[in-house]
């Protein structure tokens, strides 16, 4: 469910749009993070940009492995195979 912010933004002559600090601060959003972008119908979602799992698209505990993101218990799972 979404919830208004009463937050109003214009969008800038290049497409950008500032989130305000309070915002950041709250959903942990750090200069420099990065930020995936989703469309539900006519409406745009930001989210924290977290690597997952490519097996079970797992976000917690993620670790790289020969350049691919895996999960501690994928992990596990695979030495057990």
């Amino acid at each position: 469910m979404m919830k208004s912010t009463g937050i109003v933004r214009k969008v800038d002559e290049l497409g950008r749009v500032v989130l305000p600090i309070e915002l950041r601060r709250t959903l942990d959003i750090a200069e420099k993070d990065a930020l995936e972008i989703y469309v539900d119908g006519a409406n745009i979602i930001l989210k924290k940009y977290e690597p997952a799992c490519i097996f079970c698209d797992n976000a917690k505990d993620v670790v790289e492995y020969k350049g691919k993101k895996i999960c501690t218990e994928c992990m596990a799972a695979f030495k057990k195979a």
